[in-house]
């Protein structure tokens, strides 16, 4: 009898991952903690914070989907598309610096920062599954809350630096994408899980639906992604609505904004390793469930004194993300292993079209329905997702 071991993973591997993963999404929200400048400087309506957005997903939704058609993670060293990415990706983020400012600079900027983080967030996940056959769930656990950071953390810059000039944040984010995607290429080699994929297979990438786990897990992630976008979008616009805030010497909503969507990194890492115990399915249905939970109470938030409001909205922001890396875990595990890359990144892609609906139907809703009721919206994602998840 033959036996075969399973590799060794070293220690430094997932944290290295984890670490490049939070530095090149930082590129994600770079947009959204400036915009208050940008729309004074370009006299912009409100409605920018939901095009500019868009144009950040609809530029990831562009790159992932001809990352799929073309199996490029899966044809192609990962390591070395991440790091290509990560410099284009920054590339992309500081456009508007060195260009006139006006609306259509800045919705291609974004655009284009978005489509080289289809080279970013999806891949790094391709590139922990290769390194992770069992305990996946775990380590994207790891990995989503690096994506929730990175998401954060131009937010914190911004409240760190409120008299700095907003070109600041863009350089810092930039510079920060670049070093994470140069670690990642230097330090983590191609995982003993990696089956390359020789050429591109236009059939396979949409044949994966005929899976009955695979189309399950991603329409759960669909009705997740409805919500989750469009939640981080307006959360500096829920703080803004609130009344009677104390106080602060720092950019309020910037700093609140922070707190609310940054421990939904610890929510990702606690499910992580409550999936090794429960299963991601299970873990995976409870965060929708809260979530809904959450989008169903909304209407009550603003009548909360300030710091149960925060603390509401610290939790909807753990209830919200706890579940995406457990989706991504189940969909790569009902992937075949040559196609691991191209199931992540497709679904990724069909995820985020979605969120440009979610954010685009919040945006004219929000001129017609009064602040109480507007966040109910957001429950129909939660609602759809857990329904598919349970369905026998």
């Amino acid at each position: 009898m033959q036996f075969t071991s399973t590799p060794q993973v070293p220690k430094w591997i997932l944290p290295i991952i984890v670490i490049s993963q939070f530095a090149g999404t930082s590129l994600w929200f770079a947009g959204n903690a400036i915009l208050p400048s940008l729309q004074a400087q370009l006299g912009a309506s409100s409605e920018m914070i939901g095009h500019i957005t868009s144009a950040v997903q609809l530029g990831f939704i562009i790159g992932t989907l001809l990352f799929a058609i073309f199996s490029l993670a899966d044809r192609f060293s990962p390591r070395k598309l991440f790091f290509s990415c990560s410099l284009l990706g920054a590339s992309a983020n500081l456009v508007i610096v060195f260009f006139p400012l006006n609306v259509a600079t800045l919705l291609l900027c974004r655009f284009m920062t978005g489509f080289f983080l289809a080279g970013i967030y999806p891949v790094g996940m391709k590139i922990a599954a290769d390194w992770h056959e069992k305990g996946l769930g775990k380590a994207l656990g790891y990995l989503v809350g690096a994506l929730v950071l990175g998401t954060a953390f131009p937010h914190l810059l911004k409240a760190l630096t409120p008299t700095f000039p907003w070109t600041y944040i863009l350089y810092g984010t930039s510079v920060f994408a670049v070093i994470g995607g140069f670690s990642l290429w230097l330090l983590v080699p191609d995982g003993p899980y990696r089956k390359k994929n020789q050429a591109p297979n236009f059939k396979a990438a949409f044949g994966l639906f005929r899976n009955r786990n695979f189309r399950q897990a991603a329409i759960g992630y669909f009705g997740h992604m409805w919500e989750l976008y469009t939640f981080w979008a307006f959360v500096p616009i829920i703080l803004a609505t609130y009344q009677n805030q104390p106080a602060s010497t720092v950019n309020p909503e910037s700093w609140y904004a922070f707190w609310v969507i940054a421990p939904g990194s610890l929510a990702c890492i606690m499910g992580g390793y409550l999936a090794v115990r429960f299963g991601s399915k299970f873990i995976a249905a409870g965060a929708l469930a809260l979530s809904l939970a959450c989008g169903l109470v909304s209407p009550w938030m603003y009548e909360l004194p300030f710091p149960f409001f925060i603390f509401f909205l610290l939790f909807w922001g753990m209830a919200v993300i706890a579940d995406s890396p457990q989706f991504s875990a189940l969909v790569a595990q009902a992937a075949p292993k040559e196609l691991t890359g191209t199931g992540l990144t497709l679904v990724n892609c069909l995820g985020f079209s979605i969120t440009i609906i979610s954010l685009q139907v919040l945006n004219a809703l929000n001129s017609h329905l009064g602040d109480k009721y507007l966040y109910l919206f957001l429950a129909l994602g939660p609602a759809v997702g857990l329904g598919a998840l349970l369905r026998k």
